[in-house]
């Protein structure tokens, strides 16, 4: 099993170099080529939401990622150092509803949790007393190169 970590400080910009690094380190473990896509996608959504609760309640801690692959499946871990609150509160969110006028002009807390969990083949989000990570796995479809 081998281990991959990146630490970042929460800025936006930050957010493209972490899903490159995920890319990469899925498909050197053997990801299908067909999921590559999911893991940029999920990986970037997992970080924005962490970069946006740093930014919030903890701008000078950094965020954490963690890849790991084994004989079965690829992981991503994002932990965040957010206070356990905010994580409360985004995991109660109510589901996206147009205002008055019909149009969505925010999305919610919690939208990018649930595009999350379209993606990967597991999620599990486990929140704490020094932040929140959000785990992602993927089965590994082919050999590593």
């Amino acid at each position: 099993m081998a281990t991959v970590e990146v630490t970042f400080t929460p800025l936006p910009a930050h957010v493209r170099t972490a899903r490159l690094v995920a890319t990469a380190v899925a498909r050197r473990s053997g990801v299908d080529e067909s999921l590559l896509d999911e893991v940029r996608l999920a990986v970037g959504e997992a970080c924005s939401r962490a970069v946006e609760a740093h930014r919030k309640h903890c701008p000078r801690k950094p965020i954490r990622v963690a890849l790991t692959d084994d004989a079965e499946r690829f992981e991503v871990v994002v932990t965040d150092a957010a206070p356990p609150e905010a994580a409360a509160a985004e995991l109660a969110a109510s589901p996206i509803a147009p205002a008055a006028d019909g149009v969505i002009h925010q999305l919610p807390p919690g939208v990018g949790l649930a595009v999350i969990s379209g993606l990967a083949d597991d999620v599990r989000i486990v929140p704490a007393a020094d932040g929140t990570s959000v785990a992602m796995s993927w089965k590994r479809r082919t050999e590593p190169a």
